[in-house]
């Protein structure tokens, strides 16, 4: 891997044992994001490692000021069908574990228009590192599958302390079938990030899949996991052999 792949990994891990390993060992104590307000100050800074990361390895190694990041993850000129991609993405991910899984309702329906911007701050947030940093550095010496999995091996085992902090959406629950889950979902951002060159559109994904998931509590089901992540996988592989064949959804904006 190249020395700014190395360096971000190398921070984003750092950074996240800070954060949410505080919370596993407070929470040991009894000490959880419910009883502890403060504790949201690790929790927080834990979940935007990879966002801290990638600011700073592109300032230290490109010297990316603070404005020109913004705008290469804030970069809205992008073509009508790019931005239809993650929603054609999302109902291949979605359709499939709601019918086959089950689901139990969470928030209303209508609550999404609140919560897809405030999943920037839960979740959306960590493309500007693994979609943004990582995924382009692995692709520059590994194909695009390899790269993938790769990206998913490292976004799976970041997400390990969350099982183990109480209060915590995952906590409690199988971190086995959340990589299952992981899996697709990787391929899906990877072919976004591929087509489009958008981190935007990534993030828009990222928060989309979040906001859906306080809407949908969906069951912890196999063969729904499996189901949806492997035609995710399958519809993104073509998807980008497509867009390098026929040149549809390129990125419309500058590099």
């Amino acid at each position: 891997m190249s020395k700014p792949g190395v360096k971000f990994l190398a921070i984003t891990f750092l950074i996240m044992f800070a954060g949410w390993g505080t919370c596993v060992v407070l929470g040991l104590y009894g000490l959880t994001l419910s009883n502890c307000m403060p504790l949201y100050l690790p929790f927080l800074l834990g979940g935007f490692s990879p966002t801290l990361a990638s600011y700073i390895v592109l300032k230290q190694e490109k010297g990316v000021g603070l404005r020109s990041w913004l705008a290469q993850i804030f970069d809205f000129r992008q073509s009508l069908l790019a931005y239809l991609l993650p929603a054609i993405l999302i109902l291949v991910y979605g359709i499939p574990q709601l019918l086959i899984s089950g689901y139990d309702q969470g928030a209303p329906f209508a609550m999404l228009i609140l919560l897809i911007p405030m999943m920037v701050f839960g979740g959306g947030n960590e493309e500007a590192g693994w979609r943004h940093v990582l995924q382009p550095e692995l692709e520059k010496r590994l194909p695009f599958v390899i790269s993938t999995v790769l990206v998913a091996l490292v976004w799976w085992l970041w997400h390990l302390p969350l099982f183990y902090i109480p209060g915590v959406g995952q906590y409690g629950t199988n971190y086995l079938l959340f990589g299952v889950s992981v899996l697709g979902l990787s391929f899906a951002l990877a072919a976004i990030k591929r087509i489009t060159g958008s981190t935007l559109l990534c993030l828009l994904f990222h928060c989309l899949v979040n906001a859906l998931l306080s809407v949908f509590i969906v069951h912890e089901d196999l063969l729904g996991y499996v189901v949806s992540a492997s035609l995710l996988i399958l519809v993104s592989v073509v998807l980008v052999l497509l867009s390098a064949r026929f040149k549809v959804l390129l990125k419309t904006s500058s590099p």
